[in-house]
């Protein structure tokens, strides 16, 4: 598909874009900004043992950016609906 440079620099570029969405979406604050904040915790624990899980039974980085380029595209997906 992309070299994987290439792959690790979009998702740089549209995990920025998620971060813009939810420091809109903290600044509102109330009960969506609390929400936002449980939500993105647990995201970030639940990926990073999704990584931690894929690389140690044998997958490649590549295979990880690619899923963190998923979950970022299901968040923009959501927080711009």
């Amino acid at each position: 598909m992309f070299n994987p440079f290439c792959a690790a620099f979009l998702l740089a570029v549209e995990a920025q874009r998620v971060i813009e969405l939810r420091l809109v979406r903290l600044a509102w604050g109330g009960a969506e900004a609390q929400a936002e904040m449980v939500s993105m915790v647990g995201e970030k624990v639940v990926a990073a043992m999704e990584a931690a899980n894929t690389l140690m039974t044998g997958g490649s980085h590549d295979q990880v950016i690619a899923r963190y380029r998923e979950l970022v595209a299901d968040n923009t997906r959501r927080l711009t609906a």
